[in-house]
């Protein structure tokens, strides 16, 4: 497997990966992990809960961009050592977010978000140039 289908890989285990937090924020409510209606149980969240849900969330949001991104230049025979560099740019942003989100560090989780989005467009870009 090459760097950045690694790359996607790793991007897709993050986001199911930053659900632990969630989870233990769910556990720690009161009443433990409500499977039977989890969405209300989070909606339900405060603090660093409720950062927790977002941080989740926002890992799905990125993550059919960043793909579509590296299929876009894998097709494209754009440069590899560019498109390498910029998925492990995004991977290594996507791994930060939810720990500066949930630790409630606002200002850098989004100059992270900002990197890691750079990084999806700047595939897209080597894609539409190559």
């Amino acid at each position: 497997m090459n760097v950045p289908f690694a790359c996607v890989l790793a991007a897709f285990a993050l986001v199911y990966a930053s659900k632990a937090p969630l989870a233990a924020a769910m556990a720690k409510e009161g009443r433990g992990y409500d499977n039977s209606a989890p969405r209300q149980q989070q909606a339900r969240l405060t603090g660093w809960g409720q950062r927790a849900v977002a941080a989740h969330q926002n890992g799905f949001e990125s993550f059919a961009p960043f793909a579509a991104a590296v299929a876009l230049a894998t097709i494209a025979h754009a440069d590899p050592t560019s498109v390498t560099r910029w998925c492990v740019v995004h991977v290594v942003a996507r791994a930060v977010y939810p720990v500066l989100y949930i630790a409630d560090i606002a200002t850098l989780r989004s100059l992270v978000w900002g990197v890691g989005f750079a990084a999806t467009v700047a595939l897209y870009v080597h894609a539409a140039m190559a």
